[in-house]
């Protein structure tokens, strides 16, 4: 039997898969969508208390973009010590609290997806069939709600090795530019770590990429073996080193996707701006926004659900092919007695 699928029919089986179970493209979003929602709540808190407490200007600090317009409300929180460790701490909260939000709802759509893709049969094999791709749905209230109530320890754990490691790689990559600007001194130095700044960039990427897919392995392999996130971790890296090639194919081929649709939104986005000055035509550029975010937010989680689900058929293929090889070392010395 073969330990992998080859990339077409993984991906083909995943996006099956996803279509089948299109309510957790839903819930997904409406999920990352809360979390991005409860976080502006104290952005714009924040932004009223330095208003009205520090009597910051509003046109100041509504000068340029959702960044720019954060960054000036933590500068003017932190010429007053005892706001900014209010804010903070409240940021905090939320941020704890959406999150673990995100990570309970992770479970109940990893544990659907794991049983859609485990019982869904050869969908990927033609001809496609519709009833096939019907009955390769699981999404139901009850099974999501058990997943949630399963899974839902270890996932707060490992979202809160999530967390630390973001926090831990955020620090590490201020100190290194902060202290490597502080140290720079005339121009060659300086030109040199401009470069030097942007390879760490790059590598910041890279690294934060590479995270987020071993932590997505991570809730693959805890939902479908029911293992702690210590285990888990061990089969991961086991799971990495015995399919690298086509868990980089699948995640190669996804992000080349994802930045499609992003480069597409853009240029949507663009589109809309031209003709949002446009009398009476520019008052249908909300609602043509709305829908084009609604759009791309269902195409981003589609994309992420038909990734995991090719990499759980790889991972269901692996687990059996190593299973058996362990069978047939320990039948060996039976066979050989």
């Amino acid at each position: 039997m073969p330990h992998h699928l080859p990339l077409k029919a993984a991906l083909k089986r995943g996006a099956l898969i996803a279509a089948a179970n299109w309510p957790l493209v839903v819930v997904q979003f409406i999920a990352e969508a809360t979390l991005k929602i409860l976080l502006a709540v104290p952005v714009i808190g924040g932004l009223f208390l330095v208003v009205l407490l520090l009597g910051a200007e509003v046109d100041d600090l509504l000068a340029g973009d959702v960044r720019d317009i954060v960054a000036s409300v933590f500068a003017a929180l932190r010429a007053n010590p005892v706001a900014f460790a209010a804010y903070a701490t409240a940021f905090l909260f939320v941020l704890l609290g959406g999150s673990a939000l995100t990570f309970v709802v992770k479970g109940g759509t990893m544990a659907l997806l794991a049983e859609a893709e485990a019982t869904a049969g050869p969908i990927e094999r033609p001809p496609l069939r519709l009833e096939a791709v019907r009955r390769a749905g699981r999404v139901h209230i009850d099974p999501f709600l058990d997943g949630c109530k399963r899974l839902w320890r270890r996932y707060l754990r490992l979202g809160g090795c999530l967390l630390i490691a973001y926090l831990v790689t955020a620090a590490v990559y201020l100190l290194f530019i902060v202290g490597g600007y502080a140290l720079a001194e005339n121009t060659p130095v300086i030109l040199g770590w401009t470069v030097l700044a942007a390879l760490a960039s790059s590598v910041l990427v890279v690294w934060i990429t590479l995270i987020n897919l071993i932590y997505l392995l991570m809730q693959m392999i805890i939902a479908v073996e029911d293992v702690s996130v210590r285990t888990a971790a061990g089969h991961v890296l086991d799971f990495m080193r015995g399919s690298l090639r086509e868990i980089a194919a699948i995640f190669g081929i996804v992000l080349l996707l994802v930045v499609l649709a992003t480069v597409a939104s853009i240029l949507a986005t663009a589109g809309l701006g031209l003709i949002a000055f446009v009398p009476l035509v520019g008052l249908a550029v909300v609602p043509l926004q709305v829908a084009a975010w609604l759009m791309r937010g269902f195409v981003f989680q589609y994309l992420a659900l038909t990734a995991l689900g090719g990499y759980l058929a790889q991972y269901r293929l692996y687990a059996r092919s190593t299973d058996a090889v362990h069978t047939l070392r320990v039948a060996r010395p039976h066979i050989s007695a």
